[in-house]
């Protein structure tokens, strides 16, 4: 759903975490970052994301990889949501939907049947430089890290 594709700059963005700290892009110059944006926390697919990514930290530190997940929901739900799954990584609060936007994944979606806006599961693999070097429309929650991984190579 997505406009950007892989070798597009990517869009600076600026949002409070789940402790009401900025984080922006500019905060992660000279490093790679997985961007990643999800639906909704404490759903099935969304733990399964995040957990698999926590599993997977250290891994993806060792390979300089820092994360970033994004959603809608508010600062505190995305601090329960860490708390609860020892996530070691920021969550980025959009209520406004304005990061979603900007990424291009917020729109339509089809669930039971209907038809309403919300968030497409989407990562951004953003390189030391702005690039975008990968974007990951068919996310396999439960085995996140290895796409990332592989189709970063």
């Amino acid at each position: 759903m997505t406009h950007l594709k892989k070798g597009d700059k990517a869009p600076d963005f600026i949002g409070k975490d789940q402790d009401g700290n900025l984080v922006s892009l500019k905060d992660f110059k000279g490093m790679k970052l997985v961007l990643y944006f999800y639906p909704k926390d404490n759903t099935p697919g969304c733990t399964a994301q995040a957990c698999n990514l926590r599993d997977n930290h250290e891994e993806l530190m060792e390979k300089g990889y820092a994360v970033v997940g994004v959603s809608g929901d508010s600062e505190n739900m995305h601090k329960k949501f860490i708390e609860k799954n020892n996530l070691p990584f920021p969550l980025i609060a959009d209520t406004e939907k304005e990061i979603l936007k900007t990424y291009g994944v917020w729109g339509p979606k089809k669930f039971m049947g209907k038809v309403k806006d919300g968030t497409h599961r989407t990562t951004f693999v953003i390189d030391e430089n702005g690039i975008i070097s990968e974007v990951i429309e068919k996310v396999n929650t439960k085995d996140h890290t290895n796409q990332i991984i592989v189709e970063s190579i």
